[in-house]
């Protein structure tokens, strides 16, 4: 790896959050490179995959942690809480319970555990099963809103892979520019920025 700051790649921790079956372990292997699979079981502990991404002609290593949603494990999922830069609440659509449980539990754990120290996002995944929906996208929208994080609608399944890497990378610019990144570990961005901060995007 090459000494020149503008060459190596910095590493960001970044977690998902949300209920069994949302579709977490689908969006992170589509954003790695991999492929769709309908058969995919619920996450029986928690794991992370790599990506690269790049910001403004900088490499960043980001670790996507996928967590595990069962109730009777969330002790352990906050095992996995430390150092997380960027904590993304995953819902899905066709289940009013999925957004619930964000609002009533995960949002509330994640900030008793790190504070407001955190870049959050809002993924809507599955709005290929619309016709199913349960969740309308105002008002995951409103829920973005109220916790000041970014919303994405998505479909693992049949959005362009690229479509949930860009988010990514959008939060993680966000993260750069937020006064958030300090202290001796502090990352930077090696040229020129300016804040984009749009907290609605990618739908």
């Amino acid at each position: 790896m090459s000494q020149n700051n503008e060459d190596e790649e910095k590493e960001i921790k970044v977690i998902l959050l949300g209920e069994a079956g949302v579709g977490k372990t689908n969006l992170i292997n589509r954003a790695t490179g991999q492929d769709f699979n309908p058969f995919s079981k619920t996450t029986g502990s928690s794991s992370f995959s790599k990506m690269i991404v790049n910001v403004r002609n900088n490499n960043f290593e980001i670790n996507l942690w996928d967590t595990i949603g069962q109730e009777q494990f969330r002790q352990l999922t906050k095992l996995f809480y430390n150092n997380s830069k960027i904590v993304i609440f995953v819902y899905d659509i066709t289940s009013h319970k999925s957004i619930d449980e964000l609002k009533n539990y995960w949002v509330k754990d994640i900030e008793s555990k790190l504070g407001n120290d955190i870049i959050k996002g809002v993924v809507a995944n599955k709005i290929d099963l619309y016709l199913e929906e349960e969740v309308k996208e105002d008002e995951g929208e409103e829920f973005a809103k109220s916790i000041d994080a970014k919303f994405l609608t998505i479909s693992a399944k049949t959005d362009n892979a690229d479509k949930f890497k860009k988010y990514i990378t959008e939060l993680v610019e966000d993260f750069l520019l937020s006064g958030l990144n300090t202290g001796s570990g502090r990352i930077t961005l090696s040229t020129n920025t300016h804040n984009k901060n749009n907290k609605n995007c990618c739908k």
